[in-house]
């Protein structure tokens, strides 16, 4: 089976289709075909929130593959499907969701979700798509399959970030304007409990544990959920604006915690204990670091810097920068597929 377009537009309620996605059965395929459905190499995704696009990298050799137009605007957060052909992407001055074939290397598909739109995370199953729209203080939840928004959630004032649990049963959602996380029944979409965190709560992050980690960036300190009592069981002040959270290895040390900090231009490196956080080390690099993920291996670190506009990558462990890619204008987010 394959995903095929049509250039029609659908327009009805909050719901409009750039190009309808169809789903038909390929008899022959031609060789075009048949190069495409060969399997996706790791690669790197990253948003570029002022090019309105998504720079696209190969793992092995750190060479820009494609820039993918995201034809929307203010491109901002990104989550890959699980077999890595799919890539979502949400555009902030658009109030849309991308939707990027990874073997075309193309955007097939717009779903408008809700003012300002801010993060997307999938669901565990991969059959949702989760996006909190700031300026609707509200969550929307799109079926991946045929791009239909099922409903909408409300939740604080300007939620930002959002992450699963680990056994997919709750959602955690940062409240900017609140102050709080939310978390989130997703089988009733209830919220069950709203835990105040500090100023400004923006990405969070699922822990190697299970724990739940976010940054304040109005503030300067990061914090840690427990996913079963739903409380704040850890926080440290790392530097002002923290951005992004990571983990990874020391040869046999770690899991380590790796926070961007924006206004240091530096990575800050944390034991992941949340009830014995403390500096292991700091790590330089460009301008503005922002987001930051680790391959599976938790052996390197990707960052990308609003600023000087680059990905850089980390060897976790000498904790060097190793290498360097030039991207598009002011990345906010850096995912990498498995």
């Amino acid at each position: 089976m394959e995903w095929t377009k049509s250039w029609s537009v659908i327009r009805g309620g909050n719901l409009m289709l750039l190009f309808t996605i169809f789903l038909s059965c390929a008899t022959v395929p031609d060789k075009k075909e048949e190069v495409q459905q060969q399997p996706l190499t790791p690669r790197i995704y990253v948003a570029n929130e002022s090019s309105n696009s998504v720079t696209v990298i190969d793992v092995a050799s750190l060479k820009v593959i494609a820039t993918v137009d995201a034809l929307n605007h203010s491109t901002h957060d990104l989550s890959v499907s699980r077999d890595g052909k799919w890539v979502f992407a949400t555009n902030l001055a658009s109030g849309r969701l991308s939707v990027i074939d990874a073997q075309r290397l193309e955007t097939v598909a717009s779903v408008y979700t809700g003012n300002r739109a801010h993060v997307v995370t999938l669901t565990n199953d991969n059959r949702q798509a989760w996006v909190a729209n700031i300026g609707e203080n509200n969550l929307s939840i799109i079926d991946t399959q045929n791009l239909r928004i099922l409903g909408t959630i409300p939740v604080g004032r300007g939620p930002t970030g959002l992450t699963f649990s680990r056994d997919g049963r709750f959602a955690f959602v940062s409240n900017g304007g609140d102050k709080t996380v939310a978390v989130i029944e997703t089988a009733s979409h209830r919220v069950l409990k709203t835990v105040p965190v500090g100023n400004n709560p923006h990405f969070l992050v699922l822990g190697p544990d299970g724990r739940i980690w976010g940054t304040n960036t109005g503030d300067n300190d990061i914090f840690v959920i427990d996913p079963v009592t739903f409380e704040k069981v850890g926080t440290f002040q790392v530097g002002t604006e923290p951005q992004q959270i990571a983990f990874g290895y020391r040869g046999t040390v770690g899991p380590n915690a790796y926070v961007t900090v924006s206004s240091l231009n530096k990575v800050i490196v944390l034991t992941s204990d949340p009830k014995n956080l403390r500096v292991l080390g700091q790590i330089d690099v460009g301008q503005r670091p922002n987001g930051i993920w680790s391959n599976p291996e938790g052996t390197r670190l990707y960052v990308v810097h609003e600023t000087s506009n680059d990905l850089r990558v980390i060897d976790t462990g000498t904790n060097e920068v190793i290498g360097s890619v030039p991207v598009g204008r002011k990345p906010i987010r850096v995912v990498v597929s498995r």
